[in-house]
């Protein structure tokens, strides 16, 4: 068992447990170390703590070395936003190319293989999944990391994903409630605003989360969104309206509330995380992330004593903080049991790349004929959001090499992609990778001047597939992800 290091009261220990820190470097640092044994209960994890499953399992040894029921988290979504896979791309394909196969069976494999291998490396709680209905095509931070646009659909692939990474015995975390995907702001920095009436709301952003809820997720992320039709004053990580009356009361919730990463600019650039800290806790909250940005012991300190000393002042009832506190020590004892329930099923490797296999969707394919000689692979890259990371590879040339060597790549941005695109090329056949073509002006022009010159070009596309198809063949794979360009790029080479 647990046990805590003297002189650490109850109100002390009740504020340390209700924190999800981060820290940098692939082992614990001694700091971390001590305050697991203050009272942390969980610790936050991102690529830059991972450099190899084998190397993730001596990390979380270590942390249950110091606890034995520590919460280790992750955001491991698959497809665009992988941590377990940052450095090579992601064996599984995201919510949107799951969306696009609309196979449920497949959207729980493909959770539940996900869920065996955060397990089997000693992570127990995952920030996933996305339940957001991107109902906004220009939203620059869901995008893909959504099922899609409409609700029924997101709502019946949330509650296969949610079921089939719990079958694991790794606690699933939907998010962002109550729904992010209306957005034309990234939250990383700005507060968004999403002014719909509330009948919208209940219809279309609820229903994902209704479905998370009766397929018994164990966790669920806030969003840092304003919903004036909800709550005009406060957004929703800090309102009591949103978490408690209708997240609790109204949907009839009773799990942990995990806020979304508090040093992201729609937080930290209005309240500030200690202020911002006290008031999600007081609206609700039961967990506070912070680790992404700020990742040190410092801001644990700040932190906890920023919760004691509300407390201590009457602002936060401690029998609130004290609840927060009991929710995250409860999802604990169930990761435990329901690993212990649970014997590991046999590992499927292969079921990511028959996911992304079926997601794509073909415009030309009844006249292309597939390459023989290696072609030029153009990516027109945008700037990544922060939830993806521009760490993480993505395209079809790595794959294409493999298939067809002497593949060469380049990546453009700018008005000026089009040309440097051709001067690179020269006589090569062109593959052209785009991202979210419909998002990027200068991108659809500079597709428009590689096909004037060259209309045997292959276009791909691994954003949301909202311009119209173009190009000798126009792939798209519905995600970023390894597997999606592995699956493109048999396609193109007859593999």
């Amino acid at each position: 068992m647990t046990t805590f290091a003297s002189g650490t009261d109850t109100l002390t220990r009740d504020a340390l447990t209700v924190l999800q820190p981060g820290f940098t470097g692939t082992t614990a640092p001694d700091w971390l170390l001590r305050r697991l044994g203050e009272g942390l209960a969980s610790v936050g994890l991102f690529g830059r703590n991972i450099a190899s499953a084998e190397q993730l399992s001596v990390l979380t040894a270590q942390l249950r070395a110091e606890r034995d029921d520590v919460l280790v988290a992750i955001d491991e979504e698959g497809g665009d936003v992988t941590r377990l896979e940052v450095r090579t791309g992601s064996s599984f394909p995201g919510n949107h190319a799951l969306g696009a196969v609309d196979d449920v069976d497949l959207t729980r494999d493909v959770a539940a293989e996900l869920g065996r291998r955060l397990a089997a490396c000693g992570v127990n709680l995952n920030w996933a999944p996305s339940a957001d209905v991107n109902s906004n095509a220009a939203n620059p931070v869901i995008g893909v990391r959504s099922f899609g646009a409409e609700p029924g659909l997101v709502a019946r692939h949330t509650a296969a994903y949610v079921t089939g990474l719990q079958s694991a015995g790794v606690a699933a975390c939907t998010k962002h409630f109550p729904g992010h995907g209306d957005t034309a702001v990234d939250s990383h920095h700005a507060l968004p605003r999403i002014d719909v009436p509330a009948e919208v709301l209940s219809e279309r952003e609820l229903a994902p989360f209704r479905a998370a809820i009766a397929a018994g997720t164990r966790a669920v992320m806030s969003a840092h969104i304003l919903v004036p039709a909800l709550d005009p004053d406060r957004p929703a990580t800090l309102s009591h309206r949103i978490l408690t009356d209708l997240l609790r009361r109204e949907l009839g919730y009773d799990g942990l509330i995990v806020t979304d990463g508090m040093e992201m600019r729609a937080i930290a650039g209005t309240y500030g995380i200690e202020r911002g800290s006290v008031l999600a806790i007081a609206a609700g909250a039961d967990a506070i992330c912070v680790g992404g940005g700020l990742a040190d012991d410092e801001t644990v300190r700040r932190l906890r004593d920023a919760l004691v000393s509300a407390v201590r002042s009457g602002e936060l009832p401690e029998a609130r903080l004290a609840e927060a506190a009991d929710r995250v020590r409860s999802l604990a004892r169930w990761t435990a049991t329901a690993k212990a329930a649970r014997p590991q099923p046999d590992p499927d490797t292969e079921v990511g790349l028959r996911a992304a296999r079926r997601a794509l969707r073909l415009t030309g394919a009844d006249t292309f004929t597939p390459l023989t000689d290696p072609p030029y692979v153009a990516a027109l890259s945008p700037v990544a959001n922060i939830a993806v990371g521009d760490e993480t590879p993505w395209g079809v040339a790595a794959e294409l090499f493999r298939l067809l060597p002497g593949t060469e790549t380049g990546t453009f941005s700018g008005e000026d992609a089009g040309l440097a695109t051709l001067a690179a090329a020269g006589p090569r056949r062109i593959v052209a990778v785009v991202r979210d073509e419909h998002r990027h002006p200068w991108m659809a022009a500079a597709l428009d001047s590689i096909l004037r010159s060259r209309p045997d070009t292959v276009v791909i596309e691994m954003g949301l597939p909202q311009a119209p198809p173009r190009g000798a063949l126009h792939i798209a794979t519905h995600g970023a992800a390894r597997v999606c360009g592995r699956a493109a790029a048999e396609i193109i080479a007859g593999a």
